[in-house]
């Protein structure tokens, strides 16, 4: 291969890798449960695409280390406290994005918890709990965003399901039912808004190295593992990387999906 054919395939990759470094330029984009693991590392993928993060969790502190560190590093990104179960919290928050930046593009649905238990232990506050925030809370901050993207005429919303959601899963029975929902609340809109423009999916992430991991005994751990076809447990920014896809104009046709991004532990 001659240097100047070397050279114009240097520069055609150049220019791709510039264009996918911008496949989200300009787009506002919500996050939920945005300080720590998967929505961490997706408002990093987004700021890095070009998107303005809006980096919604509970904990003040991490979003807005997080809102700082997409600052350095050139990007765009808001922190607020916003805590799923409160209407107001999150109405405020809409208000304010409206206020700033006069759309919103994208919604990431990624906040969510943990209380797991079988069904004979499993109390009604933990079963309500769950509910509350993995499943309300998507309704609460998706119907808070809507009638902005319908003025708009345009839209992605991106709901964190999970495989226990597709397949159920020992010991959660409330989190299966919540990401089951999230699947069922995915699809119906799709169906309603997809003739204004605005396109919805779920993503059905299996095993990925987050702190709530950090509990779980080595043993368990490497058990989980050999159920994967992969034979490895997902990194954070795999999955944030196909939310990123799922936002993106590449995704154009994609609604109605609920994506397993499991490294196959189904088959």
């Amino acid at each position: 291969m001659s240097a100047a054919v070397r050279f114009c395939l240097a520069m055609d990759n150049a220019v791709a890798l510039a264009k996918d470094k911008g496949k989200l330029q300009g787009n506002v984009t919500i996050i939920t449960g945005a300080a720590n693991g998967i929505g961490r590392a997706t408002a990093l993928r987004f700021a890095a695409d070009g998107a303005t993060v809006i980096a919604c969790d509970l904990n003040r502190e991490a979003e807005n280390e997080l809102a700082a560190q997409i600052q350095r590093q050139g990007g765009q990104a808001a922190g607020h406290v916003v805590d799923v179960t409160n209407k107001e919290h999150i109405e405020n928050m809409v208000a304010t994005v409206k206020r700033n930046h006069r759309r919103i593009d994208t919604l990431v649905n990624n906040a969510g918890i943990v209380t797991d238990a079988c069904l004979q232990n499993m109390t009604e506050d933990s079963f309500d709990r769950v509910i509350n925030v993995n499943l309300k809370g998507v309704f609460r901050c998706t119907k808070a965003i809507v009638d902005t993207m319908l003025e708009q005429g345009r839209g992605v919303i991106l709901n964190a399901s999970s495989v226990v959601g597709l397949y159920g899963n020992f010991g959660q029975t409330n989190y299966a039912a919540a990401k089951f929902g999230v699947i069922g609340f995915t699809k119906t809109w799709a169906k309603e808004l997809g003739p204004s423009g605005i396109r919805v999916n779920a993503v059905c992430p299996g095993f990925v190295a987050t702190s709530i991991l950090d509990s779980i005994p080595e043993k368990a751990k490497n058990e989980m593992t050999a159920r994967v076809a992969l034979r490895r447990i997902a990194r954070p920014e795999e999955i944030a990387s196909v939310y990123a896809f799922l936002a993106s104009d590449d995704a154009s046709y994609i609604s109605g999906a609920a994506i397993e991004v499991s490294g196959s532990i189904s088959i």
